[in-house]
């Protein structure tokens, strides 16, 4: 696996003291519902009927038919390229697969994600695969063999997030050629056999980095509205637009769960006494990341369904009615965990790029340069960073539930009914910085 360099910043590089720093993080997370419950009493958002229309040209040319192969050709031979490296290059670190897969894939696809919106469905490499096989066969990529069932919802890509997580964060010799490719080939298979039985709706719903980056896009400031125009929009009323559907929770808290165990796997405290017991590493990280997804699950679920009683409201669809509100905090995670690591190790994988099988090539000409290590030189900028994005993740998280709250529940209980929402929040932001700079 790479260098564990998630955090750069400890406890001693915060500006202000750590407990301080939690304390007031819990309080700011706090005194924003009180805010948002004197001043905002109605709903503002409006999903995906909002946005201010981008000129007629870019919406013709981003739909064009040659435009998006230009796109999907590019995801495809980038994909084949990586592929190169599995299949031919040796089995170091110095083989910029476990780079591209565990680096530019997994943390890449997030700022892709802000900057271009869902710009992966067309970039997805298993789509086009699937594409051009449809095209070959004379048949429509929307055609299956079988019909989806509705109640399978975003579940399989759920569990595809979590076989990545475990793959990352668990797994014995998982920066190992053989491991990462028998990973990749199950990945593979699976995806396009599941759209070979259900058609292409299958890779929005089965595909683990293709449903965790339309979640992430929900966070960007394009948009495509009802009608079909482009538009640009706030981004939480873009994340308002996010349709509740089975599974949407569980793929949250797949992504909030594994990202805090991630945190939690790197603390001093972990190590030392899972290094004491008789089980395996493997097991401990298994059941300790199991454990984190199920108590993201449990909480955030109990809270909503508690809220609705609270609020004299329908508590079984509530969960994934709230269940975009929990995007916001998992981006936070994300950057807070991940932005140090992303900038040098994707830097290092770029360079390792251009020597795909290790042989001395220089393809891109970045073979020779060096890994840009000046970011290590201000680590309490970066803690500062790590904070606020949890933080801010948090307090997006409670703009979104608020105004979702105000659209569902009785305006005289629409604040008791986000109580329990509220504290689960404030719990997860004190967890969460506890986490991060724990180890």
């Amino acid at each position: 696996m790479m260098i564990p360099l998630h955090g750069i910043g400890g406890r001693q590089d915060l500006p202000v003291p750590f407990g301080l720093a939690v304390g007031g993080a819990a309080v700011a997370v706090a005194l924003s519902f009180v805010v948002l419950g004197l001043a905002w009493r109605s709903p503002k958002y409006r999903g995906n009927a909002s946005g201010v229309p981008l000129p007629i040209a870019i919406t013709r040319t981003v739909d064009a038919g040659w435009f998006r192969w230009i796109v999907r050709l590019f995801g495809l031979a980038t994909f084949l390229y990586a592929m190169v490296s599995l299949t031919f290059g040796v089995d170091r670190l110095t083989n910029p697969i476990f780079g591209f897969i565990y680096i530019l894939v997994w943390v890449g696809l997030v700022p892709i994600s802000l900057v271009f919106g869902p710009v992966w469905r067309t970039l997805n490499p298993l789509r086009t695969v699937h594409l051009l096989l449809s095209k070959l066969l004379r048949q429509p990529p929307s055609k299956g063999l079988l019909e989806l069932p509705a109640w399978v919802g975003l579940w399989p890509a759920a569990l595809g997030i979590f076989a990545f997580t475990w793959l990352e964060l668990v797994a014995p010799d998982r920066a190992t050629i053989p491991v990462l490719q028998a990973w990749i080939a199950l990945y593979v298979v699976i995806t396009l056999f599941g759209a070979v039985l259900f058609g292409d709706r299958w890779f929005a719903q089965g595909d683990p980095f293709e449903v965790y980056a339309t979640l992430m896009s929900r966070l960007s400031p394009w948009g495509r509205r009802t009608d079909g125009r482009l538009v640009l929009r706030r981004p939480l009323e873009n994340l308002d637009g996010l349709r509740a559907q089975p599974g949407l929770v569980g793929m949250v808290a797949a992504l909030l769960g594994s990202t805090a165990y991630d945190g939690f796997s790197n603390s001093s405290a972990w190590i030392g006494w899972a290094q004491n017991q008789d089980i395996s590493m493997t097991w401990l990280g298994t059941g300790a990341l199991i454990v984190f997804v199920l108590f993201v699950l449990i909480t955030y679920s109990g809270a909503t369904v508690l809220a609705g009683r609270l609020s004299d409201s329908s508590r079984t669809s509530l969960p994934g009615l709230f269940a975009h509100s929990v995007v916001p905090i998992a981006f936070g995670y994300v950057v807070a965990h991940y932005l140090t690591l992303f900038i040098l190790e994707g830097q290092r994988t770029l360079i390792y790029l251009s020597d795909p099988l290790s042989n001395g090539a220089n393809i891109f000409g970045t073979g020779l340069l060096a890994v840009n290590t000046g970011i290590t030189n201000h680590s309490t900028a970066i803690s500062v960073i790590q904070v606020a994005a949890v933080v801010c993740g948090h307090l997006l998280g409670v703009v979104s539930a608020h105004d979702r709250a105000v659209a569902l529940f009785p305006r005289t209980k629409a604040l008791a009914g986000q109580l329990p929402l509220l504290i689960v929040m404030v719990g997860y932001t004190c967890a969460g910085l506890l986490l991060l700079f724990s180890s």
